[in-house]
């Protein structure tokens, strides 16, 4: 299925460790570039989250962003180490008593001393199972709204060959009317001094400027493009690589056409062509 680069999907979860959620935001690039923004304690995520990205992604900018919120009894506070706390006073005491003054610690030079103040352990194991099941549940979405998308850009497409055909067509049949008014021109303008000119030689000059003018090969390549454009998407593998190098290869043969056209008709033809191309490269760049 055709799936588009640029999507969001987010998702959260209430666990008894607390509250996860997860962010994803993708747009378009060459490759696949991940940017993570964890928690400090979950730092250990930056791998597997990584692996999962890339067995499920093949092309995109992703922006994954992961917020917790600890709950239940990691969420209970700070909690003072009692035994420390003995400690410390002691040794404020005995200082005291050694230089003859009273020992009046303040609290929050007490509340600064290393250790005293201990934060609840947490189960990141726990939590980061959680957050593992939870983010293969935000890729679904984001796969989901990829598909989505790309079935858009996949209907815009075959619009766009379907009108290039037509285009294609247009010209092919076109042609034999246009190389006779060329031989019919060269003919008028050298009617004067038709009586000096050998007419063998005549006929293989017209028929030299028709052959080049012929553009039979053009219109036959531009056919083979816009069918590999067709049959790329409707395969279920990532097509963007490929559809940017066709793009290359229609706007090619456009050019080419644009060169050798002898007629307004086919000039115009081959200027739509090339918008219709141009379209199609700017919809492509979007696609994984």
């Amino acid at each position: 299925m055709t799936r588009s680069m640029t999507a969001f999907a987010r998702a959260s979860s209430s666990t008894e460790v607390g509250e996860l959620t997860w962010e994803l935001r993708s747009v378009n690039h060459r490759f696949l570039e991940p940017h993570l923004r964890l928690p400090e304690e979950l730092r250990a995520l930056e791998t597997p989250v990584r692996e999962r990205l890339a067995a499920r992604l093949a092309r995109g900018k992703v922006d994954c962003t992961l917020r917790f919120v600890p709950g239940g009894e990691s969420a209970g506070g700070l909690k003072v180490n009692r035994r420390l706390l003995e400690q410390v006073l002691a040794a404020a005491d005995e200082i005291a008593t050694r230089i003859g003054e009273p020992a009046t610690p303040h609290v929050l030079d007490l509340l600064r001393w290393p250790g005293l103040l201990e934060e609840p352990q947490q189960d990141t194991d726990a939590v980061s199972a959680a957050a593992l099941t939870l983010l293969e549940q935000t890729m679904d979405s984001l796969v989901a709204n990829r598909e989505r998308e790309g079935t858009r850009l996949q209907a815009l497409l075959l619009e766009r060959c379907d009108k290039l055909g037509g285009l294609v067509q247009g010209v092919r049949a076109r042609m034999p009317q246009v190389l006779e008014g060329v031989r019919t021109r060269i003919r008028e303008r050298l009617s004067e001094v038709a009586a000096e000119l050998d007419p063998t030689r005549l006929e293989q000059e017209i028929a030299l400027v028709a052959q080049r003018l012929d553009v039979d090969e053009e219109m036959d390549r531009l056919g083979v493009h816009l069918d590999e454009v067709r049959k790329a998407l409707e395969g279920d593998t990532p097509v963007g690589r490929r559809l940017d190098f066709l793009m290359q290869e229609l706007n090619r043969e456009a050019n080419t056409l644009s060169s050798k056209s002898a007629d307004a008709d086919t000039t115009h033809a081959a200027v739509e062509m090339k918008v219709l191309i141009e379209q199609m490269r700017e919809q492509v760049q979007n696609l994984e």
